[in-house]
């Protein structure tokens, strides 16, 4: 599953902690890469910064995506993905606990591969997605 990668950008330790506490325990074994904040994840996605020369052919299958964040804020991470023609269709969650509101419409108009799911229902929402190649 090395080669189906799951991006988690999350700032909260706890929230972390849970969310691959709860892909363990479903047996979803892809590799998981952390980023801790909205610029270290583009980073990670445009091969720049501290991933500079990674190789750019491994993109994640699924981008878990916290919208609140420091530095770039989530719907400014969504915004890039969405103006680049390598990671416009990347599909992303965005745990809706975490959202306010406005922030969790704007992040809808985006829906086109996103799904919704909190940190206990992910699991189920990644095995139903089959096309995206997660086990378990």
């Amino acid at each position: 599953m090395k080669d189906k990668i799951i991006l988690l950008v999350e700032d909260n330790p706890d929230d972390e902690l849970l969310t691959l506490r709860a892909l363990k325990k479903s047996n979803i074994l892809n590799e998981v890469v952390v980023a801790r904040d909205g610029a270290e994840a583009l980073d990670y996605l445009f091969g720049t910064g501290s991933y500079a020369g990674r190789d750019m052919s491994l993109m994640p299958q699924v981008i878990l995506l916290d919208l609140r964040l420091p530095k770039v804020e989530g719907l400014e991470v969504l915004r890039r993905l969405r103006d680049d023609d390598r990671t416009r269709l990347l599909p992303w969650s965005s745990s809706p606990r975490r959202t306010k509101n406005r922030t969790s419409w704007t992040a809808t108009s985006w829906a086109p591969t996103a799904i919704s799911a909190s940190p206990w229902t992910l699991p189920i929402s990644l095995k139903r997605s089959s096309n995206w190649g997660f086990i378990g």
